[in-house]
């Protein structure tokens, strides 16, 4: 199942308010990524009118959604939050999959590669 389904959605306030005041955070060019440990794979992407109209924001949470999920086999369980800054829709494609990579071993949440 795709970490992408309703059901590894992220979409209550409390869980939103306690990841962004507790969780882990780590801030690239493109995104900032909020991590909390949990037993689940609960994922956001959020992107505010900072970054644009609604066009915008929806084709950054796209770009989004596409990179988590050429990587959900890699990254452990737990809440995120991925929220986008306008710079995403300066890089690459690349560039925003060395981002989040980079980001993912910042935060200790790449599962072990050697074991594949």
């Amino acid at each position: 199942m795709s970490c992408l389904s309703k059901t590894h959605r992220l979409n209550n306030s409390k869980d939103f308010n306690q990841l962004y005041k507790s969780g882990k955070k780590w801030h690239t060019h493109s995104f900032v990524a909020f991590f909390s440990s949990n037993e689940n794979l609960n994922i956001a992407f959020v992107a505010s009118k900072k970054v644009g109209n609604a066009v915008k924001r929806a084709k950054a949470k796209r770009i989004l959604r596409a990179i988590c999920l050429s990587n959900e086999n890699r990254i452990k369980k737990g809440k995120y939050i991925f929220v986008a800054k306008q710079a995403l829709f300066n890089k690459t494609h690349k560039e925003l999959e060395r981002d989040f990579t980079y980001a993912m071993k910042k935060l200790q949440l790449l599962k072990n590669e050697n074991s594949i």
